[in-house]
């Protein structure tokens, strides 16, 4: 059964979403699934299939017209996904050759063993015209190889979603440092692999390679959970398929990820124990009422 969802009056929604006018549009009655893009979703590695399913989830949710989830494994886990038959499967591999991706998250359970490795350099080699997300795994192997940051410049349209272990990674420090200014440690990334950077964490900040910071204050402790960071990438990933502008997808993703543990806080009373699973349909529910015309 649907949750009955219900805005809090705190969270000031209808303001808000005039500030992404790209994201908060109703859609075009003469649209189709080309419309809204392809998006290619690379991770779920053995043992760590969790994580792309729920970005790809995400992505569905969100709105992209189809989605791809490739396994970091030799053959397929499985061939269907029973709860989303919408989700079209393969391997990281067979993905790679596909020609009609429209933007590209990679890191979602993605691994660090010698596969992960070989597989990276590969991936960054081309597309460098299509919008792409690094995320998890992606970044610590990012943190690891100067070569990996020196094929990032080629791409136009990068987004990293690190956390702040990560984030210390990216920089050469510890978390101890990121935390204690979180605003140098995300314009210093920014600048460092000419990216929009996402610095995850209580008050979310989203910076610009040219120094355009934003903060987000949408979200709660519910947040706090596995898998939350994977349905972020989902739905940021699902608005770059769907041409968003990088920036606004970054800062609007960020915005939609929170505001919907926020709606399902208030909506259910249940903050301690929110599933990372639950967050997607509440953002797909505020995303809508928010689109009217």
């Amino acid at each position: 059964m649907q949750p009955i969802y219900t805005l809090p009056e705190s969270l000031q929604a209808f303001q808000t979403a005039l500030a992404f006018p790209d994201v908060f549009r109703p859609r075009a009655q003469e649209s189709h699934k080309g419309t809204y893009g392809t998006l290619a979703i690379i991770g779920g590695a053995t043992g760590m299939i969790g994580a792309v399913v729920l970005a790809a989830t995400a992505a569905m949710y969100q709105g992209c017209g189809k989605v791809w989830t490739g396994f970091n494994q030799a053959r397929l886990p499985f061939a269907i996904i029973p709860e989303r038959p919408e989700i079209m499967l393969a391997t990281a591999a067979q993905l790679m050759e596909r020609n009609d991706v429209s933007a590209r998250v990679i890191g979602c359970g993605f691994g660090l063993d010698g596969l992960s490795e070989q597989l990276l350099p590969q991936i960054l080699s081309t597309h460098h015209d299509q919008p792409l997300l690094l995320d998890a795994d992606a970044l610590t192997l990012l943190a690891r190889s100067s070569e990996l940051a020196e094929r990032l410049k080629s791409y136009r349209h990068i987004v990293l979603t690190p956390h702040p272990a990560e984030a210390a990674r990216l920089l050469d420090t510890d978390t101890q440092s990121v935390q204690a200014d979180r605003q140098k440690a995300v314009t210093e990334i920014s600048r460092k692999y000419g990216a929009t950077v996402v610095l995850k964490g209580h008050h979310t900040l989203v910076a610009t390679a040219d120094g355009i910071v934003y903060t987000n204050t949408s979200g709660n402790a519910g947040l706090a959970t596995a898998g939350s960071g994977d349905v972020l990438s989902g739905i940021i990933g699902s608005l770059l398929a769907q041409g968003i502008p990088t920036f606004q997808a970054a800062c609007a993703g960020v915005w939609l990820h929170g505001a919907a543990a926020d709606v399902i806080k208030h909506s259910s009373q249940i903050e301690t124990g929110m599933l990372a699973g639950e967050v997607a349909p509440a953002a797909r529910w505020l995303r809508n009422i928010l689109s009217k015309e």
